[in-house]
């Protein structure tokens, strides 16, 4: 008979084979006041006495019946591409491939073996463990020939030598060779067929298998069948920490990747994200490289009527996602696109949507895609009813979705337009309540702002952030930044011309005054999504404008538009200490010219005059 499951302490075990531990699941915290008996506390109700064993189906407990035909439908590995695996180090004797598994299957191996949980709406809930974000500072690329005089090198990218990362990719594979099962999902990186690339990722988890599926686009099962070999391998062993006594190593992360031979190795974080950032970092080199392409790290949608395009910058926490998702427009994707020579496409088959504080009124269309199939990362949740509580931080500010991009009522599918932009829109989350609600960019300030990448960091994001912190991270992506930044802005300062692209700084911060300071305030999403609104049917091209703090910033700003108030269009006007306003002024001027001095001998004396000068 097949082993039995019963639960102990915190600990599930399979009778016959080695114990699972499962971690203790947080719960909201108004969960943990609700009258539940400590044995509802753990979704496996986990208590202190001995549970009996369900009752089973007697098919399934027939010896190997389930894991018989896992094998016989997920193993579709032959010929030269099964070659690879044990070329590669993988011991086949050991370990169960799971290629492309269906999303059914991924659910119940995480839900058995990684202690998931399935919400009230069908998503899975699963955890990263101790990291819930990047660790952008243990990113490294393999310094080597064919590729050392492209990269941007220093604090983004990380010099590595060849032999260590030989030593952590054999570090990665041994460890998989321990797991008994091995995941394995081939997918696309790329809509447009002509600057595609194939990806495979190897990892230990049904999470990140789960992850990725959504994440990559989906093969149909012809082309699975005819995928070949990959362009780009991903060795994910994040529950195995790199060795900090290896050359190079500065703690117990590493998240590499070597151009030489196109792969990547993650060690020391479970953190789902470092993957999709690591295909990102890929195509950003190879699009600008290899294919004459321009990567961008936005959001882009289409408008349904007109066909015209528009693609949102923004750093975390901007509104790139949330003003994406346009029930008037179809989403072409929330977050990596490429600018070709006949129009836009994603690069993903999915989205990787912030949840903290997300409601159905607010942003119905993400709300609705969190459904089967999708994954909610480190949300907390209701043990009873198992309903996602998205304003619980208590695990993280950085809770996550990740679903299928064809879970937007709205989405274009296949993620690709022929046309070329018509509007850009830099979103910037402005704390110190200076930066105006919109404002038209001239070509050079288009450049000098995309550049600059401004937003910033508030209280609550990261431990010991007291105060507004100034982030400028530069064309909006530094941390995935391959290519010296001064590459995409005149790649994209060519297009614009070519296309004759408008271009809008919209603050989505704070206005009539700084954060923190009582009278300042988020400005409401309404306003924001009214003045998107504006710039899409052409309101704003018409408007009347005035000059926006001559001498200092000199961005040009509407005198008017319906529907939002005339006092949020000026700042100043808006701000009643008008002395603490022009303080404020000053202090952020100066903090963009010092931010700019890393770039400012790369660009033309027109762009470098285009942005903010301090008195």
């Amino acid at each position: 008979m097949r082993a039995s499951r019963i639960a102990y302490k915190g600990q599930v075990w399979l009778r016959g084979r080695q114990a699972v531990p499962v971690p203790v699941l947080p719960v909201s915290a108004t969960a943990r006041a609700a009258a539940v008996p400590p044995s509802m506390h753990h979704p496996l109700m986990q208590s202190h006495t001995l549970l009996s064993t369900p009752h089973i189906t007697p098919h399934i407990l027939h010896a190997n019946y389930a894991a018989k035909h896992d094998d016989d439908l997920t193993n579709t590995f032959v010929g030269r591409e099964l070659d690879y695996f044990s070329q590669a180090g993988f011991d086949l004797d050991k370990i169960n491939l799971r290629r492309n598994a269906p999303v059914a299957q991924l659910y119940e191996e995480a839900v058995r073996y990684e202690g998931a949980v399935i919400s009230s709406s069908g998503a899975l809930i699963n955890f990263s463990g101790k990291k819930t974000g990047r660790s952008p500072k243990d990113k490294r690329i393999v310094y080597e020939p064919s590729s050392k005089d492209h990269i941007w090198w220093g604090s983004v990218n990380i010099k590595m030598d060849e032999h260590t990362f030989e030593i952590t990719r054999e570090r990665a594979i041994d460890y998989l060779n321990t797991r008994d099962l091995v995941y394995v999902f081939d997918g696309y990186a790329g809509w447009d067929p002509r600057y595609r690339i194939k990806v495979r990722v190897i990892c230990a988890r049904a999470y990140h298998a789960l992850f990725m599926n959504n994440m990559l686009i989906r093969p149909t099962e012809e082309e699975l069948k005819n995928f070949g070999e990959p362009d780009f391998i991903i060795y994910n062993a994040g529950q195995f920490p790199a060795n900090r006594f290896t050359k190079g190593m500065s703690s117990t992360t590493s998240v590499e990747i070597n151009f030489k031979r196109m792969e990547m190795v993650i060690l020391g974080t479970e953190y789902a994200g470092e993957m999709k950032k690591g295909v990102f970092s890929v195509m950003h080199y190879l699009q600008p490289v290899k294919f004459g392409q321009l990567s961008l790290h936005s959001s882009a949608n289409v408008g349904i009527e007109k066909g015209d395009v528009t693609l949102f910058f923004g750093l975390s926490g901007t509104g790139k996602t949330t003003l994406s998702a346009d029930p008037r427009r179809q989403l072409i994707g929330d977050d990596e696109h490429v600018w070709s020579d006949t129009g836009v496409f994603n690069i993903e088959g999915g989205c990787y949507a912030k949840c903290i504080n997300l409601s159905a009124e607010k942003e119905p269309e993400i709300y609705n895609a969190i459904r089967f199939g999708s994954i909610l990362e480190n949300v907390v949740y209701n043990p009873v009813s198992r309903v996602p509580d998205y304003d619980d931080v208590s695990i993280t500010e950085n809770t996550r979705c990740a679903y299928p991009i064809e879970y937007i009522a709205n989405a274009r599918i296949p993620c690709v337009v022929n046309s070329q932009p018509r509007n850009i829109v830099m979103l910037t989350c402005d704390a110190f309540g200076v930066l105006p609600p919109v404002s038209k960019l001239s070509p050079a300030q288009a450049s000098y702002h995309f550049i600059a990448g401004y937003t910033s960091k508030t209280p609550g994001t990261e431990d010991g952030v007291l105060e507004p912190i100034p982030t400028f991270s530069t064309c909006y992506s530094a941390p995935f930044i391959v290519l010296h930044p001064s590459r995409y802005a005149s790649m994209l300062a060519e297009r614009m011309a070519k296309h004759q692209v408008d271009c809008w700084l919209v603050n989505t911060g704070w206005v009539r005054g700084k954060f923190g300071s009582g009278a300042g305030r988020r400005c409401p999403l309404p306003v924001t999504r009214r003045i998107v609104d504006a710039i899409h049917d052409g309101t704003l091209a018409r408007a009347e404008y005035a000059t926006f703090e001559p001498g200092t910033f000199n961005l040009q700003i509407p005198t008017k538009l319906e529907g939002v108030p005339d006092e949020l269009l000026d700042p100043r006007a808006a701000w009643q200490d008008k002395a603490a306003f022009d303080r404020e002024v000053r202090k952020l001027a100066a903090m963009f010219g010092k931010a700019f001095k890393l770039y400012e001998d790369e660009v033309s004396d027109e762009v470098r005059a285009a942005g903010p000068q301090a008195s």
